[in-house]
């Protein structure tokens, strides 16, 4: 065996990682890459909210302050403000609505004196599970 043409391959074996590492565009690209890990949430993703809100303006007792509101916060689409809604605001404007419908059946000259009676109830209670519960419930009770 030749030894001329076995040294330079050994010398460059053993020099080719030392070489290659020193290398600035090697070096730069060896550094780790920030690894992303998604995290399990129990918070729903903006998607999921933007549904929950489609769903809702599709739904036909769905009043004006709650249509109004949630085309507003698809248009804005801040997570934040969509997720605070859906908890709280949400109740809140279907609970207007609610008030709103309750109040034109008082001012319906055709409802019974009996179902009067039961709107003002539900309007004396004055929550929001009072004022759903007279209109999907209680004002068919009463007739």
């Amino acid at each position: 065996m030749r030894l001329h043409r076995v040294v330079p391959g050994i010398a460059a074996g053993v020099l080719a990682p030392a070489l290659l590492l020193a290398a600035p565009s090697f070096a730069a690209a060896a550094a780790p890459a920030a690894v992303t890990v998604a995290v399990p949430s129990d918070e729903p993703a903006v998607d999921e909210m933007r549904v929950a809100i489609a769903r809702i303006l599709a739904d036909p007792d769905s009043g004006r302050r709650v249509i109004r509101e949630a085309n507003a916060l698809l248009d804005g689409n801040d997570p934040v403000a969509m997720r605070a809604w859906l908890e709280t605001g949400y109740r809140l404007a279907q609970a207007e609505d609610d008030r709103v419908a309750i109040i034109r059946i008082l001012a319906d000259p055709s409802s019974s004196p009996a179902l009067r009676a039961a709107a003002g109830a539900a309007l004396d209670d004055n929550t929001p599970e009072a004022l759903r519960y007279f209109l999907e419930v209680g004002r068919y009770e009463v007739d």
